[in-house]
């Protein structure tokens, strides 16, 4: 009894093994026809000639479509708006005839009520044993979707750039107003400056000016300020300020420059210092004999240039003076400096030494500026400037920093002065 129940339940275990193969193979099938049919694509077969042969019911629903509307009466093509065709025509079959496929293409169909279905659409030409072409399989994928996404993602990157824009006019117009908006005229001399803006995104640090103190003398003043954006912006707002305002009271190049340390140390004490470098100038000019003779004190600042009549270059450190604002008492030192006729001084930011000149990282330095200088020498201020900026011009994106310049060029005395 127990091998004959063995024997019936092992029969009955075997007879539904292939009852349920059978059924599994019967749904696929029947799976199949319905992936073909209700396919998350749309799939359709033309002749050679695009009449179309075979459609899916997925694109027929997304087009508004009956088959017997298409199938040997329609075109691929037909299906397609006026651009869509155009390309099509020009582009798509021709490409196809030479390839045997065509991916990823993008495309707009018409469906019945007029509407535009934005796709991707590829297609494969079906060759025969011998290679000959017999059909075109097309595959379409819906693009509303990503469609939106495109035009929501270039919506959003015109309002960044309409954004960026405003932002750099801003930008443009700030900077302006930290920059004196011409250099006065001074008897016996000749002045010329320049601002070279290394990023429109952001306000620099750097400034200059030149503007008379009393009846024969003038001051100028080039620095650059620590940061970059706003707080540069306001601080360099508050050096130009206090600077011209130092001037009232004293002239003594040093004392001012100690006037901006104080400044400065008061109101950005404690953990966020603000401070800057700097070279302060007072210039009297000597009109009996041309030329000009000038008191320099610099406080952390590179070293102006003096570019002589007779071709020479000379270095006016004023090694030892301090940062200015990043601490009490800043050590200020001052050098005088006499400006014969054909004598330039030219002074700089380090957004010009400190350019990146080399794939690797190097910069420009002091020495290649000192030979430049050397191979400018003897030169008016107008000229000296034109130089440099097409040099800071030559380095391209290299020159990451902001850069001021400021030159003085002293004249011959004028006809009939008094020596």
């Amino acid at each position: 009894m127990t091998g004959a129940a063995g024997d019936r339940d092992g029969g009955s275990t075997l007879g539904a093994g292939t009852d349920e193969d059978a059924a599994f193979a019967a749904l696929l099938e029947d799976s199949a026809e319905d992936l073909y049919e209700n396919a998350p694509c749309g799939y359709l077969s033309t002749s050679l000639d695009g009449r179309i042969a075979k459609v899916n019911a997925t694109l027929l629903g997304w087009l508004g479509r009956q088959r017997d509307e298409l199938v040997g009466r329609k075109h691929f093509s037909d299906l397609l708006t006026v651009g869509g065709r155009l390309y099509h025509e020009t582009h798509f079959a021709p490409l196809l005839r030479m390839q045997g496929e065509v991916r990823g293409i993008a495309l707009e169909m018409k469906a019945a009520d007029g509407r535009r279905l934005p796709v991707l659409v590829s297609s494969v030409v079906k060759t025969g044993s011998q290679g000959q072409p017999l059909l075109i399989r097309t595959t379409v994928f819906d693009a509303r979707e990503r469609r939106a996404y495109e035009t929501e993602l270039l919506r959003a990157r015109r309002e960044a750039e309409q954004e960026r824009e405003r932002l750099q006019r801003l930008n443009a117009t700030l900077q302006t107003t930290l920059l004196p908006p011409d250099l006065p005229q001074v008897p016996g001399l000749e002045v010329a400056a320049y601002y070279h803006i290394a990023s429109a995104d952001e306000v620099g640090g750097d400034f200059y000016d030149l503007f008379p103190i009393t009846g024969d003398s003038w001051g100028m003043f080039l620095g650059d300020v620590c940061g970059k954006g706003a707080p540069a912006a306001a601080l360099t707002s508050l050096a130009r300020y206090t600077l011209r305002t130092a001037t009232a009271y004293t002239p003594d190049p040093a004392a001012v420059l100690d006037t901006l340390n104080t400044t400065l140390t008061e109101r950005y004490h404690g953990h966020n210092p603000r401070f800057c470098t700097i070279i302060f100038g007072l210039i009297r000019p000597t009109p009996e004999r041309g030329g000009c003779d000038i008191t320099l004190a610099g406080g952390g600042h590179p070293p102006a240039l003096l570019l002589r009549a007779d071709g020479g270059v000379q270095e006016m450190h004023t090694q030892g003076g301090q940062l200015i604002g990043a601490i009490p008492h800043a050590r200020i030192v001052t050098r005088s400096v006499r400006l014969d006729v054909g004598d330039t001084l030219l002074l700089y930011t380090d957004g010009l030494t400190e350019a990146r000149t080399t794939q690797d990282g190097g910069r420009y330095g002091d020495r290649a500026l000192l030979e430049f200088a050397h191979a400018l020498a003897p030169v008016t201020a107008s000229d000296a400037i034109e130089a440099l900026r097409g040099l800071l011009r030559s380095f391209g994106s290299g020159v990451e920093d902001d850069t001021a310049l400021l030159a003085v060029h002293a004249l011959p005395p004028l006809p009939g002065a008094t020596r």
